[in-house]
């Protein structure tokens, strides 16, 4: 028998989670952000539940070759662009819609010999001080980039800082505003915390990703709360049931000590498989875990392939109950805040090793 663990991606909630986009930015078209494997739900399974989006955003050429292969016609967006000059012409074979951040890309474009024009995205540095052009560097590259026989059209796109956060979007739409308020072309700027939160941004492209998951892009407020369903539950089962006396240690470390007498299952998960070490060892709360359907928590440190919960409220919870680490009636985003991460990251480490199926309903 293989371990009990296992993850469940629902495909269903993925294309549920789509219209709760759409219904939130409407007449605006949908870059699907399927980047790092569809955020480790699976590059070729997000595609396909996620075929009504107008396009899909991710990294790398190899993944944008995947999808052409699979048989995927929709525009394809590289949020990163290209690398050198010779990446042009797999971008070109692709079909691929490259985004420009920086002038030695304009310079590789010019030096391009293309069978046919390509459409790019322009990026502006608003304030994220991560990717992009900015002041008087903006319209410099767009008119290079308009004159260029290799370009078919210019879109505008930036990208928020703090979208889910206090400071807002104000601050950075008006550095989008006073560099390319007047410049032509379609304009792409909301991700999944703006799109849900600031109609002002949704321009003429809209390019979610979390929210496309089922997790909430915003600290204070559920996913439940916006209409989304969690595409990814991670569940094992318990393995083996200790009695601790008043006083014992868990785990490596015994950085959990029983207050009290206590009922501890050993559950068939642990880093290797994806789930986060730095779940709290020690504090009183542990980080969220459903038994039978019974909320507890984790104690102790997390180990390689083993982690560890309080049974001692649970008398019926013995081995083989079925435990729930993230997903389906326990959002990601609290196991996340548990362990002082993000549910991205927690999507993202899912390990390959661990066993996976598909719901659609």
């Amino acid at each position: 028998m293989p371990r009990p663990i296992c993850v469940r991606f629902d495909t269903g909630a993925l294309a549920h989670n789509l219209q709760v986009v759409r219904a939130a930015a409407p007449g605006t078209r949908v870059w699907a952000v399927v980047k790092a494997n569809a955020y480790g739900h699976g590059l070729l399974r997000a595609a396909h539940a996620l075929r009504a989006a107008d396009g899909f955003a991710l990294l790398d050429l190899d993944e944008a070759a995947r999808l052409r292969e699979a048989g995927f016609a929709h525009p394809i967006l590289l949020l990163e662009g290209f690398f050198e000059t010779a990446d042009l012409e797999t971008v070109d074979a692709l079909h691929a819609t490259p985004v420009v951040h920086h002038l030695a890309q304009v310079e590789m474009l010019e030096r391009a010999a293309l069978r046919r024009p390509l459409d790019v995205y322009l990026k502006i540095n608003t304030g994220m001080n991560r990717l992009g052009f900015t002041g008087a560097a903006v319209r410099l590259a767009h008119e290079r980039l308009k004159r260029l026989k290799q370009v078919k059209s210019v879109t505008l796109m930036t990208h928020f800082a703090d979208a889910d956060g206090p400071g807002g979007v104000a601050d950075q739409m008006a550095a989008f505003a006073a560099v390319a308020g007047d410049l032509p072309g379609a304009r792409s700027l909301a991700n999944s915390a703006a799109l849900l939160r600031y109609r002002e941004t949704h321009g003429d492209w809209v390019r979610p990703g979390i929210a496309l998951y089922g997790a909430s892009p915003f600290p204070e407020r559920g996913a439940a709360d916006l209409g989304l369903r969690p595409a990814m539950t991670l569940t094992s089962e318990i393995i083996a049931v200790q009695t601790l006396a008043a006083g014992e240690g868990i785990g490596y470390g015994w950085r959990y000590r029983a207050a009290r007498d206590m009922r501890i299952g050993v559950v068939a998960c642990g880093y290797a498989d994806g789930y986060p070490r730095h779940a709290p060892p020690d504090n009183a709360l542990g980080a969220p875990v459903l038994v039978d359907g019974v909320p507890t928590r984790s104690v102790g440190r997390v180990a390689m392939d083993m982690l560890y919960v309080d049974l001692t409220a649970l008398p019926g919870a013995r081995v083989g109950s079925r435990v729930v680490l993230w997903g389906d009636g326990l959002p990601a985003d609290d196991v996340a805040a548990a362990c002082g991460t993000v549910s991205y990251e927690m999507f993202c480490a899912l390990a390959a090793r661990v066993p996976a199926s598909e719901a659609t309903a």
